[in-house]
């Protein structure tokens, strides 16, 4: 062992002394850092298996082809395919709030690899992971947007290119909750865009969308269609939960 690694191994078992690596949802000790433990894996709706091919939602039974929920076969969708980690629900639900609005940044590098493992097989030559955007004004409150921090993460597991503005909303918009898919659809439409001095970054190539969570998918529509008409060959969405109807 190089003394330079032997040192490193040293300072970090010194650490996990000091701080024994915690579960990322209940805080519990666990065997290594990131991870999960047995109780909280348990109640972690992951997804495995056949799932909806342009939204990730969990399908029952098997098929050797590309299967689509009620959901999708109603409404178009402007990407081509999609992948989630997680169902939006138990301690995946409370994983994507403490990221989102509990400053805790530590979960999205396990988080992107979830992702990863869903996502690996929508990879295309020159593909570029770009994060759902925030307005100015809620990413000063927030401090970070938690859609790039999953983007630059996966985009190190799949090891592509990844932008953290090359989308943009030019301007602020309600909150979605509470609102039905309509007015989500409504809220968005034209809010979203891919600026001038970015165009040259989606241009020509497969572009991985990134975000926390789907509900309706109004806000990735928004996004899939500003880097289209940017000039995308083609777009792809990967996210960490997906709400579903029987969550």
């Amino acid at each position: 062992m190089r003394a330079d690694s032997f040192w490193a191994a040293r300072m970090q078992t010194l650490v996990h002394l000091v701080y024994p690596p915690r579960c990322l949802s209940c805080g519990g000790l666990v065997e290594s850092d990131f991870g999960l433990c047995a109780e909280c894996w348990r109640d972690t709706p992951f997804i495995a298996g056949l799932g909806c091919d342009l939204c990730g939602v969990p399908l029952p039974g098997s098929s050797d082809h590309a299967e689509h929920c009620d959901e999708c076969l109603n409404i178009p969708r402007p990407w081509t395919h999609g992948r989630a980690a997680l169902v939006y629900a138990d301690t995946g639900r409370r994983l994507v709030l403490s990221l989102k609005h509990g400053d805790r940044q530590d979960i999205a590098r396990p988080a992107a690899q979830w992702m990863a493992r869903r996502s690996r097989d929508l990879l295309r030559p020159d593909m570029i992971a770009v994060p759902v955007p925030l307005h100015l004004h809620r990413l000063l409150r927030r401090r970070y947007n938690q859609s790039a921090l999953l983007a630059e993460h996966l985009a190190r597991e799949l090891g592509i290119d990844w932008c953290p503005d090359a989308l943009e909303r030019r301007e602020a918009t309600p909150s979605l909750d509470g609102k039905d898919r309509n007015e989500r659809f409504e809220t968005l439409q034209g809010k979203i865009n891919v600026p001038a001095w970015r165009t040259r970054m989606v241009e020509g190539r497969p572009v991985l969308l990134v975000d926390d969570v789907m509900t309706s998918g109004a806000t990735l529509a928004a996004c899939a269609e500003a880097c289209l008409a940017a000039g995308a060959t083609e777009v792809c969405v990967s996210v960490l939960a997906r709400v579903a109807k029987d969550a």
